[in-house]
């Protein structure tokens, strides 16, 4: 079958592993249904494989993608969750040690065919188009995760989200404002401000600006370069919901003093269950919110929406189609 694969890794260069060809149909054991993929969509995740991070040579060659929809095999539209927990753990799958993502140790989903537990799909709706529900599996469940089970934000809060641009950030002011939230939003980039006001912010800032207001949770996924002024943004007894560092891990300076003075809370979060995937296609289902795809590419020409992913200069969501 196709398959966009990584053969090898490269921290220089990661583009150089990325081989687009063919590799043998997968076989679904017992409790495992076959999906066909109809789109994919593409996250940092996959350039950092590329790179050899979280993804291991033994594993090699390993087809990349963690989000899909599709049909499975009865033909019925489904989501595919990326999130695969030891067979013998219950309870919530992100909280698993063991757990893994597709691609990591299973085989991905940009190819012809995925294999995947049969609890990890999640019947599609006719309103959502295969490219808009194949962006839903790991950016826009990690936004819904942190908004409305970490963050336990609800109507008439003020939220504040980093570093719009990529597919969470824009994910987060979209699903925020559908339900109720005052959405602020920072970005280094004026064109980006000004998208951000167009999918649903009330108000945008330069990045580290003073802020009119303190808010009740910020949305971070910057890391080092926005902490600082994410911390100095909330009110007494706010949260800080933290899902990624893509600026670095370690900021110049951790607050630790204003944290424990004004009694805020730092909530780290991590993709999202199945049956959060489900609530989240029922809550597009209903509002009518949409992902924003920036581009849709075919996957024949998955080195070039590679490409795009790595240059930075996307809003919202690449996604391949078959």
């Amino acid at each position: 079958m196709f398959a966009v694969y990584a053969a090898g890794f490269s921290t220089d260069d990661p583009l150089s592993g990325l081989v687009v060809g063919e590799r043998p149909d997968p076989v679904a054991p017992d409790g495992w249904t076959t999906v066909t993929v109809r789109a994919a969509a593409l996250n940092h995740h996959d350039l950092w494989s590329l790179r050899g991070v979280g993804l291991k040579a033994e594993h090699l060659p390993m087809i990349l993608g963690c989000d899909a929809a599709g049909h499975d095999e009865d033909g019925n539209e489904v989501v595919v969750h990326a999130v695969l927990c030891d067979p013998s753990w219950t309870g919530d799958e992100t909280l698993d040690p063991r757990r893994t993502l597709l691609s990591e140790l299973h085989q991905g989903t940009f190819a012809d065919k995925v294999v995947v537990p049969r609890r990890n799909v999640v019947p599609k709706p006719p309103s959502l188009s295969f490219e808009e529900a194949a962006c839903l599996p790991a950016a826009w469940l990690t936004a819904y995760r942190m908004l409305f089970t970490q963050g336990a934000c609800k109507p008439g809060d003020t939220v504040l989200v980093q570093g719009v641009g990529g597919g969470v950030a824009t994910a987060l002011i979209m699903l925020a404002r559908a339900a109720g939230l005052r959405v602020l939003a920072t970005s280094r980039d004026e064109r980006k401000r000004e998208r951000a006001l167009e999918i649903g912010a009330h108000e945008v800032f330069e990045s580290g600006a003073r802020l009119p207001v303190k808010v009740d949770a910020v949305m971070e996924t910057v890391g080092r370069a926005t902490w600082s002024h994410s911390v100095r943004s909330l009110r007494p007894g706010g949260k800080i919901v933290i899902s990624g560092t893509t600026s670095g891990p370690q900021p110049d300076d951790a607050e630790l003093t204003r944290i424990f003075y004004r009694q805020l809370q730092v909530i780290g979060s991590t993709m999202g269950t199945r049956d959060e995937l489900a609530s989240l296609v029922a809550f597009l289902d209903a509002t009518g919110v949409r992902p924003l795809v920036d581009r849709v590419v075919p996957m024949v020409d998955a080195r070039d929406a590679f490409a795009t992913l790595a240059e930075g200069d996307v809003f919202g969501k690449v996604v391949m189609t078959r």
